[in-house]
């Protein structure tokens, strides 16, 4: 299991956004958060332990990323709902009587943080690491075809400019000793070009960086292109053929199971009553999905649509028309999958994995598009990477963006990135965003 520490966050950050300027956002971060809290506390382990849990829940909350450190008016809502979360857990001590703690102390920390942070963030970013920072220019081996180039040019928008292909080489020995001399950065995106000129390419390894675009595109992108798959299929084929769960997930898995049923049963309770006053029985729906390994397992949610007729597998954008009123509550908060965390506690699912799919849609899915199988590798969970990372897919395009974010997921799957989608499924309620 990874450290679940700063450190390992950290650590964990440097695969996402242009990774420097997250580790020290986060660094600091943590530094402010202490600072306030020991003056306010006056007591070292209660602010470590504030702190800490501070910067983690923010960081589910996305308050690290782009999109959110552009625009102040994100900063100041993102923190105010990290805030609210990592305030529960902080304030856990008062109720076991933990000597020199007070919640009126915390309170005022955290008020404290919530006006100090989020102007310290946005200055940061924009003030200092967009201005400051150097672009990186890369050598590219490999030819500028379509779909690379689309690839490409998403990790130099993700990276806000920080990241450019300079010039790309389908290398000859003689052009790339030339070539080599102007750049510090090399890409190596066709494998099988690297191999005819890899022995030229030794030498350098010491006073050049040289990465493959697979590793670059999971570190901006945070998934894995199905066109680099095709680049690098060995590489990944025996990546996803060696996943596997680790105990350690089963534990997380039992645990979050028992405590889901418990907290959500006065809900289901409420939700299953108004189901039934509005379109009668039966309260819960049933489904043969796909899980792991490709084993069928029956899936069960509170019905959240009118009773269906012709049992045809259809998206769930397509029977607009058929949601309850109840439905249009439970269904983007989510209170509808509340009943698979029974699921969850018979081992035919898991807190976070590749959602389930329809039998129908992954029979056509595996014809159509190359690698889905490998999604199954898994269990299926009630949250995923693919859920929080990307919306409601209902195209084959989108099926299969959302595919890559599954085999990311799969390749890279950790406790420490477990617990993060967990917490920003939160935030994804919150925001309304991912699967319906």
């Amino acid at each position: 299991m990874k450290n679940l520490s700063v450190k390992g966050l950290i650590k964990y950050g440097e695969g996402n956004e242009k990774s420097g300027g997250v580790k020290i956002l986060i660094l600091v971060s943590l530094l402010t958060v202490y600072t306030i809290f020991f003056t306010v506390t006056k007591n070292i382990l209660i602010a470590t332990f504030a702190s800490v849990i501070w910067v983690i829940t923010a960081y589910a909350f996305r308050t690290f990323e782009f999109d959110a450190l552009e625009s102040l008016n994100e900063q100041l809502v993102r923190i105010l709902v990290s805030s609210f979360f990592s305030g529960m857990f902080i304030l856990l001590p008062e109720l076991t009587d933990t000597p020199n703690f007070s919640g009126k102390q915390i309170l005022k920390g955290l008020l404290y943080t919530y006006f100090a942070t989020p102007f310290l963030n946005y200055v940061l970013y924009n003030f200092l690491f967009l201005r400051l920072s150097k672009p990186r220019h890369y050598l590219v081996i490999g030819r500028k075809e379509e779909e690379v180039g689309r690839i490409l040019d998403e990790i130099t928008e993700k990276s806000r400019g920080k990241i450019v292909f300079e010039e790309f080489l389908n290398p000859s020995p003689a052009v790339l000793k030339v070539k080599l001399d102007n750049f510090n950065d090399i890409l190596v995106a066709d494998f099988e070009l690297y191999k005819r000129v890899k022995h030229i390419l030794e030498p350098y390894k010491s006073s050049k960086k040289i990465e493959y675009l697979s590793d670059l595109s999971e570190k901006i992108l945070r998934r894995i292109p199905l066109e680099v798959v095709d680049r690098f299929r060995e590489y990944y084929e025996i990546e996803f053929e060696n996943a596997k769960e680790s105990p350690t997930k089963r534990i997380l898995d039992m645990f979050g199971a028992i405590l889901g049923l418990v907290f959500f049963a006065p809900i289901i309770l409420i939700a299953a009553v108004a189901i039934l006053i509005e379109d009668g029985p039966p309260v819960v729906f049933k489904q043969l999905r796909v899980g792991k390994n490709n084993k069928e397992f029956m899936i069960v949610k509170l019905r959240s649509m009118k009773k269906q007729t012709d049992g045809q597998a259809r998206f769930a954008d397509q029977e607009k028309d058929r949601i309850l009123k109840i439905g249009k509550i439970i269904r983007p908060t989510r209170i509808d999958e509340a009943l698979q965390f029974w699921n969850i506690l018979k081992g035919d699912m898991s807190l976070v994995g590749p959602r389930p799919e329809q039998i129908p849609f992954v029979r056509e899915f595996e014809q159509k598009i190359p690698y889905y199988s490998y999604r199954h590798k898994l269990k299926p969970g009630l949250t995923g990477w693919a859920q929080i990372m990307y919306q409601y897919s209902s195209t084959l395009e989108e099926v299969k963006r959302k595919l890559e974010y599954d085999l990311y997921y799969i390749k890279n799957r950790s406790t420490l990135m477990d617990l993060r989608i967990i917490l920003q499924t939160i935030e994804a309620v919150f925001w309304r965003r991912g699967a319906k």
